[in-house]
């Protein structure tokens, strides 16, 4: 088995997200290719990622405390480890 901490990034990210918000659906997208050469990159290929979920964590929350949510199941990897996060939080039936 993998060490988390080894795993690629779009590993870690989904397993956080998944642990911390149950989600329903969770695509991680690593979109650093995109961003080669541009401040940010860290030349690692794992920088720049985008998150689409839905999750009943959501339900009744703001944009911003969605975005709380996932900003804290990821903080110490936002901190030292990814330079750009989009992210799509839904609840289901949104």
């Amino acid at each position: 088995m993998t060490d988390i901490t080894t795993a690629p990034l779009v590993d870690q990210i989904t397993a956080r997200l998944t642990k911390a918000l149950s989600p329903t659906h969770l695509d991680v997208i690593n979109e650093s290719v995109m961003h080669r050469g541009h401040l940010g990159d860290d030349g690692t290929g794992e920088s720049h990622f985008r998150v689409i979920l839905e999750s009943p964590a959501f339900a009744g929350q703001s944009r911003v405390a969605r975005q709380r949510l996932v900003n804290h199941a990821l903080a110490d990897l936002l901190r030292d480890r990814i330079h750009a996060l989009a992210i799509s939080a839904k609840a289901p039936g949104e």
